[in-house]
């Protein structure tokens, strides 16, 4: 990562206090903006890293009620890439950046599970603590695998949806209300961000419906459960690994929890300091990280989204351009407190992990 990357961010945070302005915030009385990192106030959400790590002595075969009549097995192990990364530790990794993003926003987050060494519990435990946490929405981190070698042909990421209707009346309103419309959302998010939509299993657009995964049908809260990719490609191998394909995903998956959450907005006017502001972002950044910031196909209109997630992914050019390496040396007190809450979030949290 360069110098320039960081000043972009800067200018991306603030053009941050221009265009928040319109992101609507549920605490704030009308025609009033919210507080930069307030954004996000009174709004909880449930994040779930799938799996756990391996200092645990459960029985992971026990068998648990799968909220459909039947039973399966308490657990699994999760998947293991193609170069021997556990899929527990990737799911948390990619947890902990977007906790850290939506709590610099505001927002409460509880989790299903402290570490990346314990046990994370059962998936009814999961669901029950998704349940009883009272939020807004739930999102269940998860990357696949397709075979225990390497598989070239599938690759892409895709949404699970429940197929309904849910014997539990209650989980049954949650997800095929709030939970498909979450799970839309996300499905945009990662369209927008350049990923791809997998091309096997069954999915179309997407999304996959399943009958045979437990969280949706015992979880009533709306649930977003994101396969982010396939760990037996080697391409979506090394997005999941690298610290920038991490970042990436929790850019993706931050923004789409942030489009459910907010709710539809008609955009604003830009104020001609948020003009300014943007002239002085794009003179900031290299011509490589210009060119990657050049939309590179046709993906879901802005049209009724907030202009907080429109901002998030501001950041993902930069990103894809130039990576995080050498952040350590950039992230002085200085920089870091000059950007925006969201950005300030996922540096502190990479600075965290490295």
């Amino acid at each position: 990562m360069t110098r320039s990357v960081v000043t972009a961010l800067m200018c991306v945070g603030i053009l941050g206090a221009g265009v928040l302005v319109s992101a609507p915030a549920m605490a704030a009385p009308a025609g009033t903006a919210p507080a930069a990192g307030t954004e996000l106030s009174g709004k909880t959400v449930f994040l779930d890293p799938g799996h756990q790590g391996t200092a645990h002595s459960e029985n992971l075969q026990r068998q648990v009620n799968d909220g459909r009549g039947g039973t399966k097995d308490c657990q699994t192990t999760g998947m293991t890439t193609v170069d021997g990364v556990p899929e527990h530790t990737i799911n948390w990794k990619v947890s902990e950046l977007v906790r850290s993003s939506l709590e610099s926003l505001g927002a409460t987050v509880k989790t299903s599970r402290a570490d990346d060494t314990g046990w994370g519990g059962c998936v009814d435990d999961r669901a029950k603590a998704a349940s009883e946490s009272g939020a807004d929405v739930a999102v269940s981190i998860h990357a696949d695998s397709t075979s225990t070698t390497t598989d070239t042909d599938r690759h892409g990421f895709h949404l699970i949806v429940p197929t309904l209707p849910i014997p539990s009346a209650a989980a049954d309103a949650a997800q095929s209300q709030g939970g498909r419309s979450a799970s839309t959302l996300m499905r945009d998010s990662y369209v927008r961000a350049g990923f791809e939509p997998a091309n096997y299993a069954g999915v179309e657009n997407g999304i996959q419906e399943r009958s045979d995964i437990a969280g949706p049908a015992l979880t009533t809260v709306p649930l977003v459960f994101v396969e982010m990719g396939n760990g037996s490609n080697p391409d979506d191998a090394a997005l999941l690994e690298s610290s920038d394909g991490q970042l990436e995903h929790a850019i993706a998956i931050s923004t789409g929890i942030i489009d459910y959450l907010l709710g539809a907005e008609t955009p604003s006017t830009p104020t001609d300091a948020a003009t300014a502001t943007t002239d002085t972002a794009a003179t900031a950044t290299t011509d490589t990280a210009a060119s990657a910031a050049a939309p590179s196909g046709a993906g879901p209109a802005d049209e009724g989204r907030s202009a907080l997630s429109r901002l998030l992914e501001s950041v993902s050019p930069y990103v894809n351009a130039l990576g995080v390496d050498g952040l350590e040396a950039l992230a002085t007190p200085d920089n870091v407190s000059s950007v925006s809450t969201f950005a300030r979030g996922l540096l502190k949290q990479i600075l965290a992990d490295r």
